[in-house]
C-alpha cells in the first residue's frame, strides 16, 4: 500500500465496483467531495453524510428521486462522520428542505457548529471547492447547522429494522465517527482510519491525533463486522475490508517516519512542507480535494507529528 497519488484517483478494485450498495443503501452524492447515502430501514431513511455546499442541489434531487423510489415520504435524519466542510456542508440546505429532520453527531460537534472560526473555515474552504468542482458562484450557507441529538460511543440509531451502532474513531478529528449497521454487519468507517484512491493509494488523515488514529483502527480492526465501507471512496470487497485498518496503521507510520525523516535530515518546516507537497500533491489530485483544503489538512498534520514524535 502506497501512500503517495498518481493519476489513477478512484479506482474500483477488480472483484466489485465501489458503488455497488446492498440493496438497503442508495449513494446520493451530489458531485465531487464527501460521498452521501441514505440507508433505509423499514421505518425511516436517513442519510450518511451530506457533501460539500456547491452540489447541494443534486444532492437534494438525489434524496428525493432515492426517496420515493423507496415509497419514503420525508427524510428522516442525519448521521455525520465528522464536521469538515466536505461532510455536512449541504447540511443546511437539508434542513431546510427539511426541517423536521433529526440530526446525529458526536457530542464534541454541537461545539463545533457553534463556533464562528469553524464556521468561517467552512465557509472559506466551501469557497474554494466552489471554484474548483463547481461553478465558483455558488451560495455558501453555514447557517442553520446543527446536531439534534449528540450521541456516544456504543449508542444505537434506529430505523426499524435496521439499528445503527456508533463507534467513536478520534484522530481525523475528536468529533470522528463509524457507523456499524446491523443486523448486516457493515461498516461505514471514518476518516480517522484512512481514505483509499484505489486498490494501491491511500490518504492518511490524522489530522488530530496519529495515535488516536491508530488506536480507532485497531479498535475497528477487532470488531465483528463483514462489509466495509470507507469515506471518500466506497465499499470494498470483503477479501479487502478484514486487511484495511492493518494496511493503514502499515501506511499511517510510514508518513510519520518519512516526516520525521526530512526533519531529522535538518529540514525547515517550510523545506517539509515543500517536501510533502511534492511527494503527494499532483493535479490530479485536485479532482478528489481541492489544493487548499490539501494544504490546510497537511499543516495540521505535519504540525501535530513534529510537536509530539
Amino acid at each position: 500500500m502506497d501512500a503517495s497519488f498518481s493519476a489513477d484517483i478512484y479506482i474500483s478494485f477488480p472483484e466489485r465496483d465501489r458503488f455497488d450498495y446492498p440493496p438497503y443503501i442508495e449513494r446520493v452524492t451530489g458531485g465531487y467531495g464527501g460521498e452521501s447515502m441514505l440507508i433505509f430501514g423499514d421505518e425511516k431513511a436517513c442519510i450518511y453524510d451530506c457533501g460539500m455546499a456547491y452540489c447541494h442541489e443534486t444532492l437534494i434531487e438525489n434524496i428525493e428521486n432515492a426517496l420515493e423510489k423507496h415509497g419514503k415520504k420525508t427524510l428522516d435524519c442525519v448521521i455525520i462522520s465528522h464536521t469538515h466542510y466536505d461532510h455536512i456542508g449541504a447540511l443546511p440546505y437539508i434542513i431546510r428542505r427539511w426541517p423536521q429532520v433529526v440530526v446525529y453527531g458526536a457530542e464534541k460537534a454541537v461545539s463545533v457548529f457553534k463556533s464562528q472560526g469553524a464556521r468561517d473555515t467552512m465557509k472559506r474552504l466551501g469557497k474554494s471547492a466552489a471554484a474548483t468542482f463547481g461553478n465558483g458562484d455558488e451560495e455558501i450557507l453555514v447557517d442553520p447547522l446543527r446536531v439534534d441529538v449528540p450521541v456516544r460511543d456504543g449508542d444505537t440509531i434506529s430505523l426499524g429494522s435496521l439499528e445503527i451502532e456508533v463507534i467513536e474513531t478520534k484522530g481525523h478529528t475528536d468529533c470522528s465517527l463509524t457507523y456499524l449497521i446491523k443486523p448486516y454487519k457493515l461498516m461505514i468507517a471514518s476518516e480517522s482510519t484512512g481514505v483509499l484512491r484505489s486498490s494501491r493509494l491511500m490518504h492518511n488523515a490524522f489530522i488530530k491525533s496519529f495515535a488516536m488514529s491508530i488506536e480507532s483502527a485497531k479498535k475497528l480492526s477487532a470488531m465483528d463486522y463483514n462489509d466495509l465501507i470507507i469515506p471518500h471512496f466506497g465499499i470494498v470487497p470483503r477479501s479487502y475490508a478484514k486487511e484495511h485498518f492493518n494496511k493503514y496503521i502499515e501506511c499511517a507510520e510510514a508518513e510519520k517516519q518519512e516526516i520525521l525523516k526530512w526533519r531529522d535530515e535538518g529540514l525547515s518546516l517550510e523545506e517539509i512542507y515543500k517536501a510533502f507537497e511534492e511527494k503527494y500533491w499532483n493535479k490530479s489530485r485536485n479532482d478528489a480535494q481541492p489544493y487548499e483544503a490539501f494544504v490546510e489538512n497537511y499543516v495540521h498534520s505535519i504540525g501535530h507529528i513534529l510537536k509530539n514524535y
